[in-house]
């Protein structure tokens, strides 16, 4: 998502209130990063999902969502993309 710098509060409002709790009730859902350059004004959205399947059968709701969340924050989606996890390092 791009934004400007003084909407970045808003796009993290946004994260927290409606996208977390939304993709939480999605099947397949295994969490998410949500990362903000507050001096560009940009955000970045890492969501997980237990499966390639599970990812597609979310496709319409996310599209949804995205939606819904770039219209609150005035942000734009600049693009949506889909990586494969070939590595995860547990801390």
């Amino acid at each position: 998502m791009q934004g400007s710098p003084d909407q970045v509060e808003e796009g993290i409002k946004a994260v927290q209130e409606q996208v977390i709790p939304a993709a939480k009730g999605m099947p397949g859902f295994k969490g998410m990063l949500a990362l903000a350059d507050r001096a560009s004004g940009r955000m970045v959205g890492i969501s997980l999902w237990e499966s390639e399947d599970a990812l597609m059968k979310s496709e319409d709701a996310a599209n949804q969502l995205r939606s819904d969340t770039s219209n609150a924050g005035g942000a734009e989606i600049v693009s949506v993309e889909r990586f494969e996890v070939v590595a995860d390092v547990p801390v």
